[in-house]
């Protein structure tokens, strides 16, 4: 009785593993297909060995086996390599069946929560991880900071160079930042635009500062009176010569 209760658990734990929580999250039709196959399968075999007296030790066996030809097979993202061993950790613990029996539906319950929290949108939601190929060789700590951060539009936690490419001009980093909420932006926006105008102040003339026209200036100047202006020097007439 307590086998079928287990079998039937396993198959409700991983239904809500990959179409709740993995499917609808991540959109990856190949892995479900995995996940679904590799639980049932590990299942049915610990299920099968365990009436035997090596049946834990040939279960954690097949565990590490499986694990290592499925890893090799192709390359995985974190977020899926948890995926696929807690569909492997179901699979094993429902077909062992660990009593009491309570105990080992609690355990098939944690892993699901675990997945459910760790693996959710609304936990640490700004940071990532890129790798991120600049058009420039950047040796500088300082300077790579200041560019991956303008380029990313977020705050840099830790930047490392694979590859510093001094032919090409190029620099391939590992970056680890978060995304700048919206709040933030907008102050930067508003920052920056400040400093824009202040500089803009700083070159431009003055606001309602004209430049006069030249009659103006004629007529702020002091004229000399008429009779000196029309006056001419007077030049010595030389005497006629006999």
């Amino acid at each position: 009785m307590n086998t079928i209760i287990l079998i039937a658990a396993d198959l409700a734990a991983i239904a809500v593993l990959t179409f709740a929580l993995y499917l609808r999250r991540h959109r990856r039709r190949d892995l479900v297909v995995s996940y679904l196959g590799m639980n049932v399968g590990v299942l049915a075999v610990a299920t099968a060995l365990s009436g035997s007296a090596a049946g834990i030790g040939l279960g954690l066996g097949l565990f590490g086996v499986l694990s290592i030809i499925r890893l090799r097979s192709t390359e995985l993202a974190q977020h899926e390599v948890a995926y696929y061993f807690s569909a492997l950790a179901l699979g094993l613990i429902a077909g062992i069946g660990v009593e009491p029996l309570w105990l080992t539906l609690s355990l098939m319950g944690m892993v699901l929560l675990v997945m459910f929290i760790g693996d959710n949108p609304k936990v640490l939601p700004g940071y990532r991880h890129q790798t991120v190929v600049l058009d420039r060789a950047i040796n500088n700590e300082r300077e790579l900071h200041a560019r991956l951060e303008e380029v990313l539009d977020g705050t840099v936690h830790s930047a490392t160079i694979q590859e510093l490419d001094l032919v090409n001009d190029k620099t391939i980093v590992d970056v680890r930042y978060a995304v700048r909420s919206a709040g933030v932006r907008q102050t930067q926006a508003v920052s920056q635009d400040q400093a824009d105008s202040q500089r803009q102040v700083g070159f431009d003339e003055p606001a309602g500062a004209l430049t006069p026209a030249p009659q103006e200036l004629y007529a702020n100047q002091e004229l000399p009176p008429a009779s000196q202006a029309h006056s001419q020097p007077s030049v010595p007439t030389s005497a006629g010569v006999a």
